[in-house]
């Protein structure tokens, strides 16, 4: 078997390499999440550091991207229960992890759920089983390492801040660095026990820091004037609850045991700021990287002109924006027989099978997976009826809305009731517990307004923010919809796409080919009597429903 890259060998990547450093002296800091495109040694420092004769860090473990809960957490032991017909737990991955390092690549095509499970096993150090009649439970302390390319989605929100730590990587290597990291490969092919020979003195000093640190750790103390410190610091990057200033503590602390110190310093603070903070802090939506996060004043936005307009609180169709956001939520009317009333969506089974299971029972609250445990305890010894399980709940649901920003929207109120027809769609969203997702396309560009996410309760603050003006890029904002889809598809194949194109259909391009996954509906907004836009013509291309803007405002 061919042996691993010498950690310490890997050119660059500073940043998760101090991850790693960190999570193997104290694992309780709770995983790192590392996001970067393809080629840039995630698996690589991975395999490596898993190498490494660490304390309570002796293996790694691959967590499949086609892995089912079972599979994670273990389940009835199939081999001994028709055996012995014996109740018996078999371990999953998790227990083999215990003790080592779990290797989650894409963790962001996994099942929202799946990642919760992890995460919540990587802080508490125990992997709890009740399913199938087993109640089990196991120690299962590991390093978490997730890696993930935002090319192919992004994590929602709640999960990315249960990750201990975030780095994003950088893909640009230099002319030198791409050279040496060439050189150090090619010796390592040609002879890797010699390669390996000459950082031996690295990796165990490596090593030995690493122990002296963990020992030294539980009498690493902070005074109160950094906590402080590291509480305004979260409170200025806006960052969500109180894990960031949790997570922040363990790993300044940990730095500080990593670097002989029993009290924490300004440096130890400093050192971790970015791991911690990289994917907690809030940044204003649709705000390109600006000097100023925070400051969004009137002063400080563009002002208008004939081609680049930009709609302050108080410009929405010379109307007061709360007069344009407070209406009652819409409905859309598709055809005569259906309506989009979000809130039945929430209930809906999407299998409804002709399987019964006992008289008068219906098949529709019962999934196709085989309950094992209560098929073989129904069998007592005789040929058993196979029992199903209990749907858990209904399929994700996601709304996803295009919705054009650009200057030819702007006359009349065509934009306004737009936003008010995108803030319905959020509150029966909200209600029924639904993910959503909103791209606007304007400016010659196509921007997130809202990230992948469970719905809002208001989106009031969140459009006022639009800044309309420029061209239509309607088949940009199509293709990014399609990439969006089918990655969650990859995902959860059983979720429903709802997509809204809404827009006055006055567009140049070509969209001959595009079809986005999932149902289509178009709102055309345009406000002229004489159509110019192009609004049929799109939603037949794409094969959605089409009706006004007008038709649109059907209050429920």
């Amino acid at each position: 078997m061919k042996p691993n890259f010498p950690f310490t060998a890997v050119v660059g990547q500073g940043q998760v390499k101090l991850a790693l450093t960190l999570l193997a002296i104290d694992p309780v800091i709770g995983g790192v999440l590392v996001s970067g495109p393809r080629g840039s040694a995630k698996s690589t420092l991975a395999r490596s550091l898993a190498d490494l004769p660490i304390n309570g860090l002796k293996k790694l473990v691959t967590l499949p991207l086609g892995s089912t809960e079972e599979m994670v957490t273990g389940t009835l032991d199939l081999q001994q229960a028709l055996g012995e017909q014996q109740v018996a737990f078999a371990p999953g991955l998790l227990s083999k992890a215990h003790q080592g390092l779990l290797y989650v690549d894409e963790v962001n095509l996994l099942p929202d759920s799946l990642v919760d499970l992890l995460l919540d096993v990587a802080a508490s150090g125990i992997n709890r089983i009740e399913r199938d009649g087993i109640s089990h439970e196991h120690a299962a302390e590991f390093v978490l390492m997730g890696t993930m390319n935002p090319d192919e989605g992004e994590l929602r929100p709640q999960l990315l801040d249960r990750f201990g730590f975030g780095v994003a990587l950088a893909n640009h290597y230099s002319a030198q660095e791409r050279v040496e990291i060439v050189r150090r490969r090619q010796a390592f092919d040609n002879n890797a026990e010699a390669f390996i020979a000459n950082y031996a003195e690295q990796q165990t000093q490596l090593v030995t820091d690493i122990h002296q640190a963990q020992a030294l750790l539980p009498s690493v103390t902070i005074n109160d004037e950094l906590r402080l410190a590291i509480a305004e610091a979260c409170v200025a990057a806006q960052v969500d609850g109180v894990r960031g200033d949790l997570v922040w503590l363990r790993a300044a602390c940990a730095h500080a045991a990593w670097q002989q110190r029993s009290k924490v310093t300004p440096e130890d603070i400093d050192a971790v700021a970015e791991l911690v903070l990289m994917h907690r802090r809030q940044q204003p939506p649709q705000s390109p990287p600006p000097t100023n996060h925070f400051d969004n004043s009137p002063a400080k936005r563009p002002s208008s002109d004939k081609n680049n307009q930009t709609l302050s609180d108080n410009d929405w169709g010379q109307m007061q924006p709360e007069m344009q956001l407070t209406g009652q939520a819409r409905s859309i009317e598709v055809n005569t027989k259906t309506q989009y009333n979000f809130k039945d969506h929430a209930s809906k089974l999407t299998s409804q099978g002709t399987l019964s299971h006992g008289k008068g029972r219906s098949t529709s609250r019962w999934s196709q997976r085989i309950n094992w445990f209560a098929s073989f305890i129904a069998g007592r010894g005789k040929q058993p009826e196979l029992r199903y399980r209990r749907q858990r709940g209904a399929d994700p649901t996601l709304h996803l809305v295009l919705l054009d920003t650009s200057a030819s929207t702007l006359s009349g109120q065509g934009q306004s009731q737009a936003k008010g027809l995108v803030e319905g769609i959020g509150q029966q969203a909200y209600l029924a517990r639904q993910q959503m997702l909103v791209l606007s396309f304007g400016n010659d560009k196509v921007e997130p307004l809202m990230a992948w996410g469970r719905a809002p309760k208001t989106m009031r603050s969140l459009l006022n923010t639009i800044s309309a003006g420029g061209g239509t890029p309607l088949r940009q904002a199509l293709q990014q919809a399609q990439a969006y889809g089918h990655q969650l598809l990859r995902r959860n194949p059983a979720t429903r796409i709802i997509n809204y194109i809404i827009t006055d259909g006055r567009v140049q391009q070509d969209i001959t080919g595009l079809q986005l996954p999932g149902t289509s509906v178009l709102v055309d907004t345009e406000q002229s009597q004489i159509k110019r836009g192009k609004g049929q013509q799109i939603a037949h291309h794409l094969g959605a429903d089409y009706f006004t803007l007008t038709q649109a405002q059907q209050v429920n």
